[in-house]
């Protein structure tokens, strides 16, 4: 895998405010404010099919469960990863 690090051994990171901020955060951040957008801009309603029954949900909550499952998984795999 590639390595992230600068010359000096450290992750790539700049400074935002007087503090050194690593990219990885930033594009967490400007991904999570793009997500929750994307959220809050879908209010209408949907039917999910759930194998046997039919529910109608705002599709909001549809896609705010799916994020929250994604990231669930998503920090899983990490701590799995991390531990090898």
């Amino acid at each position: 895998m590639a390595d992230n690090r600068n010359s000096a051994g450290r992750p790539s990171s700049m400074t935002v405010g007087g503090r050194d901020v690593r990219i990885r955060t930033i594009a967490f951040l400007v991904l999570g404010v793009l997500a929750i957008w994307f959220i809050a801009v879908n209010t209408a309603s949907v039917r999910i099919r759930l194998w046997i029954p039919t529910v109608t949900l705002p599709l909001w909550l549809v896609l705010l469960v799916t994020l929250l499952v994604g990231a669930a998984l998503g920090g899983l795999l990490a701590r799995r990863r991390a531990r090898r």
